[in-house]
């Protein structure tokens, strides 16, 4: 049955451009909405950026601009990502205006009102030098625990462990340098632990469908908390110099954190759009399913915080009817990590005109329902892609449209009645409705590929080229190209919501108004003219996806002077990390023709390294040996792997490469200085 849904994506941090994380939310969320929409559903899907914080002032500050220009210029910048890959905002917006001052003093009132709301002293370290209170990860000094310098405010990364930010030995301020001094401010605080909050909390987590089970069995853990990890209450105020929302009703400067206004943000989108759209927002609010996709790492906030902000603030306000976390998206099983060479730059990627609806389907494939990483492998994207959308999907129509433009003016006969095929794919939308639905869409999507595999085998059964061959045999090719079109008709549909652009190319094709999941229980009447085909779509070629990771070929051996002309400064070598390495292993690479594959142990810690010395080293003759590593060489995405340095090699004018070793005695992970 058609629903009402207000349906939003998490609130992108306004302090820099999307990333591919970014991205998969957005596709992910827009696949449902689409599906939605072609069920007739009537949703209002909006998106914001969160523009205020500590971190936006001072990367402002950095920039030379005040905040608001800064996260103005960084929304203005939205479009060709959300545009790009197709994501259908109703709205967008941003928490720095006025619906959201709006909203966020309203709610902090109510929950004022509704006794939920109070104050204590805090104690914080303050920089003198920036004038300002320091958040955990603007401290750095020595770990309580064991002793290792340089680590933040809250967690040792030398021993992993959890501390206040009070108890750092020696501790300096990230931003000046300076000795932090403790200093007291009052602060407002959120009463989660309040039993009203608790009861409430239970029971709204408790509701069947409303959170996955993950999410759901995290959260009671929280809610259930004793001792040191009973549920705790809310600091939701900081203090001058800050960028965001003030507290009301007082004269001291303080404001309301980053965190509180952020989730509200979404509801002033919603007012925003529903003023342009001349709708009242209240009433939109009473009447609509209120749905969020948001990333696994902020379940903390959207299955505590925020729905109980929204139940104790009152009418007009209610709390989410269901909250759907995603996981992250790797990289051929690595965490993304631009440094490390294994991020995806999403513009980058429409910038080399590669098809947005390449990576709307490889990454719907593989979602589900589940709370799972996703793993990008350019090898696999290529196979998937060219397999499923071209060798699948596109070739039904490929292969029949032009006999029925070519023979029968593109006119269509009615369907064989004996064609199960056809009857049982229009069955099978209901099934594969259900799919989408629960956002299980690689399921989806097997389940739609595997009907294209059954049409695919119809159409070799029927063999449309041998018909036009044979005299006499116009009717049995009209019959069986009418029947393929219907097909990838229906097909057409269930692909709709990943891939709206070509769905709106084949609509043009078949001479058809825009389709409708329910349009996949009828067929198109006999006497029906299709226009001409024409390609729909381009393979994946290895070349774009080595441009997205910017592969370059193996380096050539260069013949190079004896002396350069430039000159460097002792601070320029210093800026190198050269080590010594052990060689434990040395493999060949399977198709490359200059690469070996090296293991190198750096001291403690083992590298892998690409190196173009296959002609001069047999890999069984360099295990064992030393060599020398530049080991701060940003990692780089390579064809065949991630290259996480460089061992350095001599050349000259005579043929060969050597080498570079340290002499007997060295060990490696020393320095080279």
């Amino acid at each position: 049955m058609p629903r009402k849904l207000f349906v939003t994506t998490a609130l992108p941090y306004a302090n820099g451009a999307f990333h591919i994380g970014h991205i998969m939310e957005y596709i992910q969320a827009d696949i449902w909405v689409r599906f939605q929409r072609l069920q007739g559903s009537d949703v209002i899907f909006v998106g914001a950026d969160d523009a205020h914080g500590a971190p936006i002032m001072l990367a402002a500050e950095k920039a030379g601009k005040k905040p608001e220009d800064f996260v103005a210029e960084i929304e203005r910048g939205r479009k060709p990502y959300l545009d790009g890959f197709q994501i259908s905002h109703d709205n967008w917006h941003s928490t720095h205006s006025p619906e959201n001052t709006e909203r966020s003093q309203d709610i902090f009132r109510r929950l004022k009102k509704a006794g939920l709301i109070y104050t204590k002293p805090v104690e914080q370290f303050y920089d003198p030098v920036k004038g300002m209170y320091l958040a955990d990860r603007y401290l750095k000094g020595e770990c309580p625990n064991c002793g290792a310098k340089d680590q933040y405010g809250d967690a040792c990364e030398n021993c992993s462990t959890v501390y206040s930010a009070t108890a750092l030995k020696n501790p300096y301020s990230t931003l000046s340098g300076a000795k932090p001094e403790l200093r007291t401010s009052e602060h407002y605080f959120f009463k989660l632990s309040d039993p009203g909050c608790v009861d409430f909390l239970r029971e709204w987590l408790g509701t069947p469908g409303r959170l996955q089970p993950q999410v759901l069995n995290k959260a009671l853990e929280w809610v259930d908390g004793e001792g040191d990890k009973a549920l705790g209450d809310w600091d939701i105020s900081r203090d001058a110099p800050y960028f965001g929302i003030r507290v009301p009703d007082i004269a001291e400067e303080k404001y309301l954190y980053v965190w509180l206004d952020a989730p509200i943000g979404y509801l002033a989108s919603l007012q925003n759009h529903c003023a342009k759209k001349g709708l009242d927002w209240k009433q939109e609010i009473a009447e609509r399913e209120q749905i969020h996709f948001i990333g696994k790492d902020i379940t903390y906030f959207h299955t505590l915080f925020w729905p109980a902000m929204l139940k104790f603030a009152g009418a007009p306000y209610k709390e989410p009817d269901h909250v759907y976390a995603h996981g992250f998206i790797q990289v051929s099983g690595e965490k993304m990590s631009k440094s490390r060479g294994t991020g995806i730059d999403p513009l980058r990627y429409l910038e080399l005109g590669m098809n947005p609806e390449w990576l709307r389907y490889y990454i719907s494939a593989k979602l589900n329902a589940n709370v799972e990483d996703i793993d990008f492998n350019p090898d696999d994207f290529v196979a998937r892609v060219n397999s499923d959308l071209i060798g699948k999907y596109i070739n039904i129509a490929s292969r029949c449209a032009g006999f029925l433009s070519k023979k029968f003016s593109g006119k269509l006969v009615a369907v064989d009645p004996s064609n199960t095929l056809v009857r049982d794919m229009q069955l099978a939308s209901t099934g594969i409705a259900e799919m989408f639905d629960s956002r299980e869409f690689g399921k989806a999507l097997r389940d739609v590929m595997s009907w294209a595999d059954k049409a695919n085998s119809f159409v070799d059964q029927v063999k449309p080229w041998d018909l036009a061959k044979k005299p006499g045999s116009e009717s049995a090719l009209q019959q069986a190209c009418s029947d393929s079109i219907q097909i990838f008709r229906i097909l057409t549909i269930f692909l709709k919501p990943v891939m709206p652009t070509l769905a709106r190319q084949v609509e043009k094709f078949l001479n058809v108004p825009e389709l409708k999941w329910a349009d996949a229980k009828q067929l198109l009447p006999a006497g029906h003219a299709i226009g001409e085909y024409k390609h729909l779509m381009q393979r994946v070629e290895e070349k774009q996806l080595d441009a997205l990771f910017d592969i370059q070929p193996a380096p050539e051996t260069k013949k190079e002077a004896a002396v350069t002309d430039g000159t460097i400064s002792i601070d320029d070598f210093n800026k190198l990390d050269l080590r010594v390495a052990k060689i434990v292993k040395a493999e060949h690479v399977e198709g490359a023709d200059k690469l070996l594959k090296l293991t190198l142990d750096v001291g403690g810690t083992t590298r892998t390294v690409f190196a173009g010395i296959k002609s001069a080293y047999a890999p069984e003759k360099l295990e064992g040996q030393m060599a020398v590593v530049v080991a701060n060489l940003a990692p780089r995405k390579m064809k065949f792997g991630v290259s996480e340095g460089m061992v350095l090699a001599a050349s000259g004018e005579s043929p060969g490469i050597f080498l570079i070793s340290p002499g007997a005695g060295a060990e490696p992970g020393m320095r080279v200085k």
